[in-house]
């Protein structure tokens, strides 16, 4: 579920940070990480490998930002909107942390659940690697790790 995702993307930044390639500013990221997934709840979650799914994605959820965000009092609308907005253009060292717990959580879970979404047809280690390579871009020990973990996963057969 969602809060549980969450919890777990924030426990990991702050126990990772020290891999970051750049330093971040801690409560930034965690903030990112708080409220991302609030507009894919409204949106409707994409799931990762659904490239179909992903051609109105962006559509959907800046329509999801703009009502969810438009319910707060303007100064918080602004804060929240404009942390979204960061984390979505993954420019600020601190966005591309936070996009990398997003994208190294879920290979972690399906990594220790012998595969999980990974024998969805169609998902195969380079279509994995790329959708994971944002890791690559916050941390090169987290991104190594990671490509580990993928060659590992192909060599039990996930």
């Amino acid at each position: 579920n969602d809060a549980e995702h969450t919890w777990e993307l924030v426990l990991m930044a702050m126990v990772l940070q020290e891999h970051a390639n750049e330093n971040v500013d801690l409560l930034r990221v965690l903030k990112m990480l708080i409220i991302h997934d609030i507009v894919e709840i409204d949106a409707g979650d994409t799931f990762i490998y659904d490239d179909a799914g992903a051609l109105d994605q962006e559509e959907r959820e800046m329509q999801a930002a703009t009502r969810i965000f438009g319910i707060l009092p303007e100064d918080q609308a602004l804060e929240f909107r404009a942390l979204w907005d960061e984390f979505e253009a993954r420019k600020t060292a601190e966005a591309q942390f936070a996009r990398a717990m997003d994208r190294l959580q879920p290979l972690l879970h399906n990594f220790f659940t012998s595969g999980g979404t990974w024998h969805t047809p169609g998902v195969t280690a380079p279509v994995v690697l790329d959708r994971k390579s944002p890791i690559s871009h916050a941390s090169d020990t987290l991104w190594e790790a990671a490509q580990r973990i993928i060659a590992e996963g192909v060599e039990r057969g996930f």
